[in-house]
């Protein structure tokens, strides 16, 4: 059984504690032991508690009587006693005029003699508890795991129509759905409330890691996008049947994002992108800082201000100094102070794969630059405008000028790399096109 979603403090902490239960104490222990483990993982403390000083109570060991208890335990049982007697004893005189008086003598000694007895019983229980304690009971068939978030019984359950337990699965009890599907490949089928999902039909978290491995292996020779995002889709729905959450479910996503953003599939980014927010946020590692710095990036596309200032304010040292953060940063202060020439240069340079996702607002960005050029020259040439905005050629800013109504040159008829753009007349429809095509942002996908 994996065990990877629980860090190896963890899990040696849970051997050390199943170690110490007793028949005794096993139940109450259980509860404990569940609780802790539920209250770290809703705290988002999994991987930051010091495990190693952290004791349940039901664990620690109880003082046995002492002999000073067992004495005041006896003289007030004596007291109590003594005035039942005496109480008996002078109705009885009123009676029969009997005034002979009780003897407690007898009742002192049998009472101490018995509540020796039961004292010394339960230190021989104490002394057989605390031995197995440090002898160790972690020899079971399954998982030292297998029973924590199972059967809540005092006696640990090895039913063989239950699922095995399932460290990857948070808040796991035996109603999660275990796959039993061989196949390494599946097309998804959306589920609906109508199809609920069958094992058969489900497969395996060893199967799923072998999917990945074939999937990767496909997409490195070029295989068709649209079979591999149905594939990947298909995985993440087994994943999300089976409630599996761990350093592979972030990888899935992470992958899969990344060859979203390759081919343009806005829709499938967006939906991983949100889903890696949820895993980050459940203290899963992954590559946290290469997705935080694509998401500021797609906010500075969304235009989304408020958003994108909170998601900043929340962003730690550590990350801040990450070079691709740092370069997600440097792009919004570019925009934020119209600095064109160090936008471009930030578009050119972009770490990992923020230059896919820089695509889709840069050319907005560009006539907004060319609008502020316009006003401030009278001519340009067509090989300036290439440099500073970034085209990859001059066949492209050409092209661009004349999709934006800003193709007016004071020499149309010449080579591309001797046209000059004319400012005056260009400016206007510039202005004209931001509005019409860049007022309103369509972002596919958004979640």
């Amino acid at each position: 059984m994996s065990s990877e979603s629980w860090p190896p403090p963890l899990k040696e902490w849970v051997a050390k504690c199943l170690g110490q239960m007793t028949d005794t104490n096993r139940e109450e222990a259980q509860a404990e032991l569940r609780q802790v483990i539920a209250d770290a993982f809703v705290n988002k403390t999994l991987w930051t508690t010091d495990w190693g000083g952290v004791q349940l109570q039901s664990l620690m060991p109880k003082p046995p009587p002492t002999l000073n208890s067992l004495n005041s335990l006896s003289s007030l049982k004596r007291k109590l006693n003594e005035t039942h007697l005496s109480t008996t004893t002078t109705k009885k005189v009123k009676k029969t005029f009997n005034n002979k008086p009780p003897s407690s003598s007898s009742f002192d000694t049998n009472d101490v003699a018995a509540l020796n007895r039961r004292a010394a019983r339960f230190q021989r229980e104490h002394d057989l508890e605390r031995q197995k304690g440090l002898h160790g009971q972690t020899g079971h068939a399954h998982s030292p795991y297998s029973h924590v978030f199972g059967n809540r019984s005092a006696t640990p359950s090895f039913d063989g129509d239950a699922p095995e337990m399932n460290v990857n699965v948070p808040n796991w009890d035996k109603h999660t759905i275990v796959g039993t599907s061989k196949e390494i490949f599946k097309d998804y089928l959306r589920l609906t409330s109508a199809s609920e999902p069958k094992p058969e039909q489900i497969r395996p978290y060893p199967i799923l890691q072998e999917t990945l491995a074939q999937l990767k292996k496909r997409w490195r020779e070029k295989a068709n996008y649209n079979w591999i995002c149905s594939q990947f889709k298909s995985l993440r729905q087994d994943l999300t049947v089976q409630r599996v959450k761990n350093e592979f479910t972030v990888t899935v996503y992470e992958i899969h994002a990344r060859m979203a953003l390759e081919v343009g599939d806005m829709v499938e980014y967006n939906q991983c992108q949100a889903m890696l927010r949820n895993l980050y946020e459940l203290g899963i590692p992954g590559k946290v800082e290469e997705f935080t710095a694509y998401r500021i990036l797609m906010l500075l596309h969304g235009r989304n201000r408020s958003d994108l200032n909170l998601y900043v304010g929340q962003l730690t040292d550590k990350q801040k100094v990450d070079p691709a953060v740092r370069h997600a940063l440097d792009v919004q202060r570019a925009l934020a102070m119209g600095n064109y020439h160090r936008l471009f240069d930030l578009y050119l340079n972009a770490p990992n794969m923020g230059a896919y996702i820089m695509d889709h607002f840069i050319d907005r960005e560009r006539t907004r630059a060319l609008i502020v050029m316009t006003k401030a020259y009278r001519t340009l040439p067509l090989s300036f405008i290439q440099n500073e905005l970034a085209f990859d050629g001059l066949a492209q800013a050409c092209d661009f000028l004349t999709e934006h109504k800003a193709g007016l040159f004071t020499n149309p008829n010449a080579p591309d790399a001797e046209k000059i753009l004319d400012c005056k007349p260009a400016g206007a429809p510039l202005v004209q096109v931001l509005e019409e095509k860049y007022r309103k942002v369509q972002i596919k996908g958004a979640v």
